[in-house]
Formats: C-alpha cells, sequence, structure tokens
C-alpha cells in the first residue's frame, strides 16, 4: 500500500491573501508538494485596485499533520508576509447563529445542517426573545436567552462574547437578529459576522419595509447579505438575489416572497464562509463560487 493509498489521504483548504507579486503560486505549490500534497481544486484573483492577491485550494496529502503542513507552507510563502488559513475539510467551521422572533431563517439553516447539505456545526442559537427557542431544540441546539435593553445592552454583549469564546465560535449569522451591534462589538468581531436583510436599503428604512414598497409599486425585491460592519448594513456585500413581482401583490405576497429570497441568499452566504470561499479586500469581497 503506498502513501498516497486514498484511505490515508488528509484534504486541506488553504486560504491565502497578501500583495501580488510574482511566484506566489509557485512558492504556494511547492510547499504543497513538500508534504507529499495534490491539488485537486484551486481559485485566485488579484484585485486590480488594491494590488490584494487571493487564493482558495484544496489539496490532498499523505500527512495528516495540520500543525507541520502549515510549518511547511509558511516556510515557502514568509517572505510574502500572507495572511494564511489552513484547516483539515473534514474539521468544519463553527457558526453561532443569532435570531429575535422570526425562524425562516434559522430553520432553513438547521434543515440544510441536518440534511448535510451545510458543512457546518452549529454550537448554539442565541435570541433576545424565546420565541425561536423550539426551533433550535428540535434540531439539538442549545439555545442562550440574552434580552436586550437600553441599560442592559453592554451586559448581553459581553455575555455573547463569552459564549463565541466557549464554544470556539469561527463566525456569528444573523439570522432575522433585529438589534443592531455596538460599534466596539463590530470591530472585535470584524469580518466574522455575516447578517441578511432585504435589497430595498437605503430606499426603505425601517419598520414595515414592504408595505413601504408596495406603497411604491415595486417591481423588484430582493435579499443582501453582507458583513457587519459598525456602518449599519453597508458592509462588504457576500451574496445577492432578486425576485420580479408585479402590481397585483399584495404585501403578504412581497413579505413571503421576501422571506424565501432571505434563506437562500443567508444560506449561499453561509456556505461559502463555511467553505473559506470568500476573502475580504477593503469595503468588497472575492467570492470563489463552486
Amino acid at each position: 500500500m503506498t502513501t498516497r493509498d486514498a484511505g490515508r489521504l488528509t484534504t486541506y483548504v488553504l486560504t491565502l491573501q497578501c500583495q501580488d507579486a510574482p511566484g506566489i503560486v509557485r512558492s504556494a505549490a511547492e510547499g504543497i508538494f513538500e508534504v507529499d500534497g495534490n491539488i485537486v481544486e484551486n481559485d485566485q484573483f488579484t484585485d486590480p485596485t488594491t494590488g490584494q492577491f487571493c487564493m482558495r485550494s484544496r489539496f490532498e496529502a499523505a500527512s495528516d499533520d495540520l500543525g507541520g503542513v502549515r510549518a511547511t507552507l509558511l516556510a515557502r510563502l514568509a517572505h510574502l508576509d500572507p495572511r494564511l488559513r489552513l484547516r483539515r475539510e473534514s474539521e468544519h467551521r463553527r457558526a453561532l447563529v443569532m435570531v429575535s422572533k422570526e425562524d425562516h431563517c434559522l430553520a432553513d439553516l438547521l434543515a440544510r445542517r441536518d440534511h448535510g447539505e451545510l458543512p457546518l456545526d452549529i454550537p448554539a442559537v442565541v435570541s433576545n426573545h424565546t420565541d425561536c427557542e423550539a426551533t433550535a431544540v428540535r434540531s439539538g441546539v442549545p439555545f442562550a436567552y440574552l434580552p436586550v435593553t437600553a441599560t442592559s445592552k453592554p451586559d448581553a454583549e459581553a455575555a455573547l462574547v463569552s459564549l463565541i469564546e466557549e464554544h470556539r465560535i469561527d463566525f456569528v449569522v444573523l439570522a432575522r437578529y433585529m438589534q443592531v451591534l455596538s460599534p466596539e462589538l463590530c470591530r472585535r468581531l470584524e469580518g466574522r459576522v455575516i447578517n441578511i436583510h432585504h435589497s430595498f436599503l437605503p430606499g426603505f428604512k425601517g419598520a414595515r419595509p414592504y408595505h413601504q414598497a408596495y406603497d411604491r409599486g415595486v417591481k423588484l425585491i430582493g435579499a443582501t447579505a453582507h458583513y457587519v460592519t459598525a456602518d449599519l448594513d453597508e458592509g462588504p456585500i457576500i451574496d445577492q438575489d432578486v425576485a420580479r413581482v408585479t402590481h397585483a401583490r399584495q404585501p403578504a405576497d412581497l413579505i413571503a416572497i421576501g422571506r424565501d429570497l432571505e434563506r437562500t441568499v443567508l444560506a449561499r452566504a453561509v456556505r461559502l464562509e463555511a467553505e473559506d470561499r470568500i476573502a475580504l479586500v477593503g469595503r468588497r469581497t472575492v467570492v470563489f463560487s463552486q
């Protein structure tokens, strides 16, 4: 039996960002070759505005020593001062999901995870209401109730940070969580929080956006998934989708269509993050889709 027997190989996911320069792909490939690795998928892109080089590679290697493989790759790429992340593909990333009263996005994420359609671990669901507790419990996910008021918000966010650390959370998903995170928390979790909302912004802010859209006779509605920043709903966009509607659609119809879009757009964004397919470049994202 050879060292490259498929039953003994470990699949790794490598992501790399650095300033563009000659020889980056060669250096990475040499590091992978040095650990007896074989590249099975590779994507790369250089942002023309910033000169940032982004790469994602899946490769198989005979070694299961994550630390040793990482050290070998870093040695080959150190001269580039890279941001490098490496994980075994079999070790799923871990997401904490936050929700308020509506459970359509939460239920969809849990169902996809339960059916093996979403390569993600969800160790906890957090909410400022108890409406969605049953949805989490049905899927065997611990539910944490953290009520938020103007006076309790600092304590609630401190408790949230403790949960993130306790469960070794990689990123947070706001699955219709209807609270604004503090600027301090946004900075602390920069690039690690994904939000979903309708795509009417900045046109129809505040309450009842679908009713506002109906009053204006919109012909397109949609959903946007983006990273959260201290600038409300203005973070780097990950995924979007739209649906055409006619004058015959009532506000309840628009809400139902919007919910469907929110489910699918958020699920796509979470999957992209779970598979390490997103690179943040300033206020924009580079997305390596399948």
